[in-house]
């Protein structure tokens, strides 16, 4: 890859990783209702199992699509089914809940997992590989993934420390319920303008 098609690929990771979607607005709410060192794995999850995503999108997954054209529909329904159902669950976790321990951040795997039913990742990866990886050889699919990989990390990070800053401002129950439900109608908001 030549330099000037680095830099257009370096900023097209920043632009998607560091706007709202379902991964920032997880790893804010995580951030406010369980702090950065808590979310740690849920953000390393994000960003190894966008990579890894990545470089199998790269290596044929996106044909799987064009052999069985349901597929993505199919995959498109659950995605919308498990993004709403996580909504619920951020709507209704509380301050209580975090601080006893009954409520656990994302684990690494469950958020490596989660890039799998994630409309915008896969919005991304298939726009990614697509322009700067379109012949899908070995060396630009892993090319793209080490740029996502450098530049993503810190914008998730980002997100979690924004979340751990407003957890002062979230000691008081009512706030946090308040936040909690601004962040799952935001996912869902976020949801629907990946699909569409």
């Amino acid at each position: 890859m030549t330099f000037e098609i680095l830099t257009a690929l370096a900023l097209f990771a920043l632009v998607s990783s560091i706007t709202p979607g379902p991964n920032n607005l997880m790893l804010m709410s995580s951030g406010a209702n369980f702090g950065f060192r808590r979310t740690m794995p849920h953000l390393l999850g994000v960003t190894l199992g966008f990579m890894l995503m990545l470089i199998l999108v790269g290596l044929g997954v996106m044909q799987v699509f064009d052999f069985f054209p349901s597929s993505y529909l199919i995959l498109k329904v659950f995605c919308v089914a498990y993004l709403f159902y996580l909504a619920f669950k951020i709507a209704t976790s509380n301050g209580q809940q975090a601080s006893n321990n009954k409520s656990e951040p994302f684990t690494f795997t469950q958020a490596a997992l989660f890039q799998w039913v994630n409309p915008k990742a896969w919005a991304m990866a298939l726009s990614a590989i697509g322009l700067y990886a379109p012949d899908k050889n070995l060396l630009s699919v892993f090319i793209v993934s080490i740029v996502f990989g450098v530049v993503n990390l810190p914008c998730v990070c980002s997100w979690t420390l924004l979340g751990q800053k407003l957890q002062h401002y979230l000691r008081n129950p009512v706030r946090l319920k308040g936040f909690n439900h601004i962040m799952a109608g935001l996912l869902i908001v976020s949801v629907l303008f990946s699909l569409f």
